[in-house]
């Protein structure tokens, strides 16, 4: 019972401490006066950011059609307009507290207002403004709870718990400040090689001038220079020796030689081809093993192919090495095919090619040079003569639904207008010994 009491009796104390506390507070002047600054900072700012936001949307925002380097920082300095009110908010309130000191020698009140406002800043940043899923989650798990604990003063207590933890991994060992540290600068980093990455993929795949194969390596080479050098950024940052990571390297080696061979040989392969240009971006080719199209995109493992269905193909680089390749387009857009016929054997096949030539040469992608279209006799068949018909078009023919089933409706309808019958099978049937003789009954 008197243990009782005395949980009682000290909880009745520290209420009675806050109460004081509260009163000295509520009653003293310098709070006042700094919970005054703060209302007034914040009015303020809010005056200042309604007046101001239009105006520097206004003069910041660019033409849409603009897509200059100056558009788009212009661009990137509006996504950080929400930010105005709670930064204004701070700086005024961060002036109140100067004068606050100077009056009464205390500025405790006002210098947490001026957290909360830097809190509120962070906040908006990490919900509002960051799109990258990455850096969405750094700000939501990270600066936030970061900016909270700065806010009632626990970042120091924070800190020092999170560095006396140690994790042991086998003969190395590090506190959880410092794994915290290096996910946040390696999350950085590499997000900005990321974003380095794709400027000069943009930025090069514009230069128009230069071959595609020669973009293309140049493409993998910036990619591999800028994520090299974020490594090594990240490595003196963390104060990480590269010599430490010789055993790494080793195993990497070791896994090489194993079980990453396939892996290695169509990285190099890609390099090849990069460098050699036999098939590139763009090119329509066709490989032993049955796979064809157009390769839309191709990475450091393989390339992607796109069909006339639409379905996209991956194809290791190494069959572009090891296999026989036909590239369509390697050699110039130009492609010929032919389109197969027959006539009647009761045609004078003299006129058939003339007419038909002259037929196909009025299709508009029809072309003239390398050659003309061309009628040539191939053989007499079953039920007709054969002929074939070859052309030069522009481009690839859709399968067999384009180019071909084009010209032979200018086929059919030519020998259709000069009464040439296109046959069908026929055949004739002998019986030997005659018909049956019907039976009498």
């Amino acid at each position: 019972m008197g243990q009782g009491n005395d949980i009682v009796a000290m909880i009745q104390g520290y209420l009675d401490q806050g109460i004081a506390l509260a009163r000295d507070w509520l009653l003293s002047p310098a709070a006042w006066s700094q919970f005054g600054i703060l209302v007034a900072a914040y009015l303020l700012a809010l005056i200042i950011s309604r007046k101001a936001t239009p105006r520097l949307t206004k003069l910041l925002e660019p033409a849409p059609e603009s897509q200059n380097l100056i558009a788009k920082a212009r661009r990137f300095v509006l996504v950080f307009l929400p930010l105005l009110l709670p930064l204004l908010a701070y700086a005024l309130t961060a002036i109140g507290e100067q004068i606050t000191v100077s009056l009464f020698g205390s500025g405790a009140v006002i210098a947490f207002g001026k957290r909360v406002f830097l809190f509120l800043a962070v906040r908006a940043l990490a919900q509002d403004m960051l799109r990258d899923p990455f850096l969405k989650m750094l700000g939501k798990y990270v600066l936030v709870p970061i900016a909270a604990l700065y806010v009632v003063g626990l970042t120091g207590p924070a800190a020092a718990r999170l560095e006396a933890t140690v994790v042991p991994l086998g003969n190395l060992s590090f506190d959880l400040l410092w794994l915290l540290k290096f996910i946040v600068v390696a999350g950085v980093i590499f997000w900005f090689g990321r974003w380095s990455n794709d400027q000069s993929t943009q930025f090069l795949s514009g230069q128009k001038e230069m071959r595609p194969a020669t973009r293309q390596l140049a493409v993998k080479a910036a990619e591999i220079v800028i994520f090299g050098a974020a490594f090594l950024v990240l490595m003196n940052i963390m104060g990480i020796s590269l010599t430490s990571l010789a055993v790494l390297g080793g195993a990497i080696g070791v896994g090489l030689g194993f079980g990453l061979q396939k892996i290695a040989s169509n990285f190099i392969s890609g390099v090849i081809l990069l460098l050699e240009g036999q098939a590139t971006v763009g090119d329509y080719v066709e490989l032993d093993g049955g796979e064809a199209g157009t390769i839309v995109k191709m990475t450091a493992r393989a390339a992607i192919l796109e069909s006339f269905d639409g379905r996209w193909i991956v194809v290791p680089n190494e069959d572009f090495i090891t296999t026989r390749v036909v590239n369509y387009s390697d050699s110039g857009s130009a492609n010929r095919y032919e389109a197969a016929f027959s006539v009647s054997y009761d045609t004078d096949i003299n006129l058939v090619p003339a007419l038909v030539e002259a037929a196909v040469a009025t299709h508009k992608e029809v072309l003239d040079k390398p050659y003309p279209p061309d009628c040539e006799l191939r053989g007499f068949g079953d039920s007709g003569v054969d002929f074939a018909v070859e052309f030069w078009v522009n481009g690839l023919d859709d399968g067999r639904n384009k180019y071909t089933s084009d010209v032979l409706f200018l086929i059919w309808n030519a020998l259709k207008a000069e009464g040439i019958e296109i046959p069908y099978p026929q055949r004739v049937v002998e019986i030997k010994g005659g018909l049956p003789v019907p039976s009498s009954s």
